[in-house]
């Protein structure tokens, strides 16, 4: 396990952001309201990488492409449902629209619309699958479904969708804050970010806090009261931006942006009250039951040590289960000074170095 440390600074990234994409459009998906935004960087000819944004609901942005060495790959990236630029957008103002978003909108839609977005684009064989924090969710899910699509596995920042994992960062000592607001006997990122955690708490009335995110639910479908529903966007939206880096950000304006706030909120808890994923009895959910599906596979992981929002312990729970699937091919593990964000510069620094590193020649175009 190497150890890399953060904040992020320009002249720590080896690749400049694009001037420009080497093309874009919409995907209409078959059957439904939703029209999927994706956009290509790097050389046509490349071996292909699909990134897989977090969230649900992050979106993506040229900036993301700078992990990857442009002369050498061919990098896809996709706004998933409901988000960014695809449409219908969860964070319209026309209730029909944001509801409409939320339709259809599944993480089993999710992996198909990676499929005929690869059948759109021309992707034949095996591909890169690069995924952070939801991403990364999201990453293994398609493989465990689609392994012979899968060239390689790059994740960040692991979240394997069990109820344990959403405690950890949603739910914590809220029950009880109203009695004992220091009550640190339960796991939780709360800990960590006391003032933060006081806002998203207190945001809630007493008597629904034993669930914070089925809360935070029902007042994003209520329609009727607009204010409440994006200030309370504002606040799921704003708890996640202050937890994400080793160096706390001062400026959180992006993530209070009433249309991000509101698109982001609406979607992550959309599929963090369904479970994201079916949990078993045993606790260990979809991706640990099948993770012999996928440990075959080369898989990289990188995982912040001072990660808040998709601790630690989520990763090691995943290298060690693959490494029980397959003792004789385990995992490339690597472990940074860094917290939850792509950004934080061991953690780009790391992501870059793989992609630099895997065995492929770098194309003369571009």
């Amino acid at each position: 396990m190497a150890h890399y440390s953060s904040t992020e600074d320009e002249n720590v990234w080896k690749y400049p952001e694009p001037d420009e994409m080497t093309n874009n459009g919409w995907l209409k998906i078959p059957g439904s309201h939703h029209s999927i935004y994706w956009h290509e960087y790097g050389t046509p000819k490349g071996t292909p990488v699909m990134f897989l944004h977090g969230g649900p609901g992050g979106g993506t942005s040229p900036k993301q492409t700078r992990f990857f060495n442009p002369r050498r790959y061919r990098i896809i990236l996709f706004d998933q449902r409901g988000c960014g630029k695809s449409t219908p957008s969860a964070g319209d103002d026309d209730p029909r629209l944001a509801q409409q978003a939320l339709e259809s909108n599944t993480t089993d839609d999710l992996i198909n619309d990676i499929n005929l977005l690869r059948e759109h684009l021309g992707v034949q064989g095996p591909m890169h699958v690069f995924g952070g924090s939801w991403g990364s969710t999201l990453a293994l899910a398609y493989a465990i479904k689609y392994p012979q699509n899968v060239k390689t596995l790059i994740l960040r920042g692991i979240f394997l969708c069990r109820k344990k994992d959403f405690d950890y960062f949603y739910q914590g000592n809220a029950a009880t804050y109203h009695i004992d607001p220091f009550d640190s006997r339960l796991p939780g990122a709360y800990l960590f970010y006391p003032r933060e955690w006081k806002e998203f708490v207190e945001f809630i009335e007493v008597n629904e806090r034993h669930d914070m995110m089925g809360a935070y639910g029902k007042i994003f479908r209520a329609f009727d009261h607009p204010t409440r529903l994006e200030q309370a966007c504002k606040v799921w939206s704003k708890w996640e931006g202050a937890s994400s880096n080793l160096i706390q950000k001062q400026d959180l304006s992006s993530y209070e942006d009433p249309k991000f706030a509101k698109t982001f909120a609406r979607i992550e808890n959309h599929y963090f009250t369904q479970g994201g994923f079916p949990v078993n009895s045993d606790g260990q959910g979809h991706l640990l039951d099948n993770i012999k599906k996928i440990a075959h596979l080369d898989i990289y992981i990188v995982q912040g040590h001072f990660d808040q929002v998709c601790p630690r312990f989520q990763a090691d729970e995943l290298v060690a289960a693959l490494e029980r699937a397959n003792p004789n091919k385990k995992p490339v593990y690597r472990l940074t000074t860094a917290g939850h964000s792509q950004y934080d510069q061991e953690t780009l620094k790391a992501l870059t170095e793989i992609m630099d590193d895997l065995s492929e020649p770098v194309s003369a175009a571009g």
